[in-house]
Order: C-alpha cells, then sequence, then structure tokens
C-alpha cells in the first residue's frame, strides 16, 4: 500500500458518500433472514434477477423454520432463474436449518459466525451486519473490487486482500458508507466495459482515468 493510499481514500470517500447518501442493498427483503437469502442467490447473478424470483420463494418459505423443511427440488424450481441453482438451493436450506439448530431461528449477527453459514463468504456477512445489525462493514463484490483496483486504492484481485487494505485506509465509522457508495460508482459510472471516465467526478485522482479516457 503506497502513503498516499490513506489519503486518496478519504478523498474518495469524501466525493462518493454525498453522491449515494441512502446507497445500502438493492436487494429486496423484509427481513435478516430474507436478505441473507437473497444475498446468497446473488453470487453470479444480478440483484434485478434475484428480486424477480425470492417474492414467490418467501411467500412459500418466509423463515428459516420452514425453509429448513423445505424439499430441495421444490427450492431448484423456485431459484433456477439464478443460476447455479442446485448449489444455491442446497445452500439455503442448510443454511436455514443451521441457523434453526445453532441459532434459535435468528440470523446470527458477527461475520466470524455468519461465515461458518453454507453458502456464506465474507462479502454476504459483511453485507448481512452492516445492513441488518448497523457494524462496520466493507462489502467488496465485483463492482467494488474493480472500482478500488482502477483507483489504485486495493491493486489485487482478491476480494479478501481488497478488504483488508480498505479497511486499514480509514475508520471502521466510514467502512459502510464507503463500500456502498464504491459499489454504486462501479455500477453507474466505472462499469466494466465502458468506463465513464470523461463525465467521472473521480477522474482528476484516478490513475486509470487517462488510460481509458485516450481509448
Amino acid at each position: 500500500m503506497s502513503s498516499k493510499s490513506p489519503s486518496l481514500a478519504y478523498t474518495v470517500y469524501n466525493i462518493l458518500v454525498p453522491l449515494w447518501p441512502n446507497a445500502g442493498s438493492a436487494l429486496a427483503y423484509r427481513s435478516c433472514f430474507e436478505l441473507l437469502v437473497a444475498v446468497i442467490l446473488s453470487a453470479q447473478c444480478t440483484d434485478e434477477q434475484v428480486n424477480s424470483v425470492t417474492p414467490a420463494l418467501f411467500t412459500a418459505y418466509p423463515d428459516a423454520e420452514s425453509l429448513s423443511r423445505a424439499s430441495i427440488a421444490d427450492v431448484e424450481t423456485l431459484v433456477h432463474a439464478t443460476g447455479f441453482f442446485r448449489a444455491k438451493a442446497a445452500n439455503i436450506v442448510s443454511t436455514a436449518g443451521k441457523i434453526m439448530r445453532d441459532y434459535g431461528g435468528t440470523v446470527p449477527d458477527t461475520i466470524e459466525e455468519l461465515v461458518t453459514l453454507p453458502g456464506v463468504g465474507r462479502k454476504t456477512a459483511n453485507l448481512v451486519v452492516s445492513v441488518c445489525y448497523g457494524k462496520p462493514g466493507i462489502v467488496v463484490d465485483t463492482h467494488v473490487l474493480r472500482t478500488a483496483r482502477r483507483l489504485g486504492l486495493a491493486p489485487t484481485d482478491d476480494p479478501s486482500r481488497s478488504e483488508r487494505l480498505i479497511g486499514a485506509m480509514l475508520p471502521q465509522s466510514m467502512w459502510t458508507a464507503f463500500s456502498y457508495a464504491l459499489n454504486r460508482h462501479g455500477k453507474f459510472v466505472c462499469t466494466a466495459r465502458k468506463p465513464s471516465c470523461q463525465t467521472c467526478p473521480l477522474a482528476l485522482v484516478c490513475p486509470s482515468a487517462q488510460d481509458f479516457i485516450g481509448r
């Protein structure tokens, strides 16, 4: 990490967070359990696609108890459109079962406990603790990973390393808002194929901007 990275992180925070002041999860949910399941389903799938299938899923299985008793074949049918449906169906049914057995039907509120659930990695765990429990979280999805790399904040393709690098640059009180604002910036401005560098509010501090502008 370069010596200028912390000051760059503060600059990015001060520019982006006011532009996305209410950035949170784009997934539709009514409870922490629904959010957890939706995030598991969002792997390699858009939030919009997940939101199109979860109403029927949560009508059939509204809580951990009902989903823990579900037929995996039935769940596969309901989540088919999200891709990797067999693994996802097995994971959410198993996760529901573990929540019932180990946590009394309540979604755990620590990253350490959440990552023990089937299909739950650090991205999912950080999202759940930050959205549901108001705890600091750095949610490194593909948009955050790409944008942080292009900005030189976290020059890595490893989400866990990116999380550690970002976390070392900012106080915990800034983690959640920073990662959500970076997500929206990556989704709508610093896109994978054609980033909008010419109109990007970070262009002057981004080491990658000139490369794209010159193309």
